[in-house]
Parts: structure tokens; C-alpha cells; sequence
């Protein structure tokens, strides 16, 4: 469900996220709504961030994490919107964007771990994906990568045709032609628009 913002800054940002992004690096960088008007962050405290990564499936259940993963995750969503506005303009994101990304990939690869086996020996086998908010963050930044790294991925990243959006999506449609982050919403609202505007 979509929630519109309120007037003013909202106390929590949780209400306000919406998952039209296509997957999660725009789900992600769209916790950060109304860019082309407001600029109204939805990521407002350590806890949504923890909040977030549960609710998008990437972490198991929620769990503290330190102070400054606010600001890295907030930082994080920034690198991977640098890629994605590059993307659609189709210029070469800023290095020091791909750089961040990239270095989140160190926590998003396999992580082995050494546990008793239920005949008592040891067994060698993979630690839980997301463990971790760090884990869970570095899952957002190998789906950025993936993104933004493969050329036909990249090709559908987009930013919503609406005058009045600013939501970053992947477009998952047969023919990749998709205009707005969600037809229910935003191609409604232009549609109607076009069809006042010829009935004038």
C-alpha cells in the first residue's frame, strides 16, 4: 500500500515506505521519497533500518544494530541512486558511488562456518545469508551491483514518469516500456490528466 507523506516531516518513516521499486536496491533508495519536490527522508533511526531489511525478507527478524548504520545505510541508498540516476540518463555514475557500493559487497558473500553435525562431527557449511544488519546491507549492495552491472539489468532501471514522483524502479514488463512506478497510481493519475487537458 502507498501512503502519501504528511505535511510536515513525519515521526516515523515506516508508513511511508513503499515497495514498487521491482526489487530491493529501489525498493531501498526509495526510503528516500519526493527527491523532485520535498526531499523527505523515510529512514529516520537505527530501528527502521533494521525494521526495513526484515520487511524487505533480507534479515530473519529483527535485531540492534550499532549507531552508525544509519548513516552507512543511508549513504549506501545514496551510492546506488547515483547509479541509478546515471543509469537512466545513460552517463557514467561517479565513481566514488561505485566505489561505496562495491565495498559493501565484501559483507554480502558466502561466510563459512564450522558447527557440530547431529552425529557430533564437525561439518563445514554457510553461515545464514543475512546474520546481520552490516550481512543484510551488503544483500541491498550485490543487488545494486547486479543491477547496475549487468547491461541488460541496467537497461530497465527507471525513474517514474510522473510529474509529481520521483520512484526508482526495475522494469519487469515482457516489452521493458514501463513509464510509471505503478499504473494503479501514477499512469491513472496521467492518464487522467491527458484526458482533462484534451476535454478543456
Amino acid at each position: 500500500m502507498h501512503r502519501d507523506l504528511p505535511d510536515g516531516a513525519p515521526v516515523s518513516g515506516v508508513p511511508y515506505w513503499y515497495w514498487l521499486g521491482g526489487r530491493p536496491a529501489t525498493d531501498f533508495v526509495n526510503t528516500r521519497r519526493e527527491r523532485w519536490r520535498r526531499d523527505v527522508e523515510c529512514l529516520l533511526s537505527v530501528d527502521e533500518v533494521v525494521a526495513w531489511l526484515v520487511r524487505a525478507g533480507l534479515l530473519a527478524h529483527w535485531m540492534r544494530a550499532p549507531a552508525s548504520i544509519l548513516g552507512e545505510a543511508r549513504g549506501l541508498r545514496e551510492a546506488i541512486d547515483a547509479g541509478v540516476r546515471a543509469a537512466v540518463s545513460g552517463t557514467a555514475p561517479d565513481p566514488a558511488a561505485v566505489a561505496l557500493v562495491d565495498d559493501w559487497l565484501a559483507l554480502a558473500g558466502s561466510r563459512p562456518a564450522l558447527v557440530t553435525g547431529l552425529d557430533g562431527h564437525p561439518v563445514l557449511t554457510e553461515r545464514e545469508r543475512a546474520d546481520s544488519p552490516r550481512r543484510a546491507l551488503g544483500m541491498v549492495a550485490y543487488d545494486a551491483a547486479r543491477m547496475l552491472g549487468i547491461p541488460s539489468e541496467r537497461a530497465r532501471v527507471r525513474i517514474c514518469g510522473s510529474d509529481t514522483c520521483s520512484a526508482r524502479f526495475y522494469d519487469r514488463s515482457p516489452a521493458g516500456a514501463r513509464r510509471w512506478c505503478s499504473m494503479a497510481r501514477c499512469g491513472n493519475q496521467a492518464k487522467a490528466r491527458r484526458f482533462r487537458e484534451r476535454h478543456e
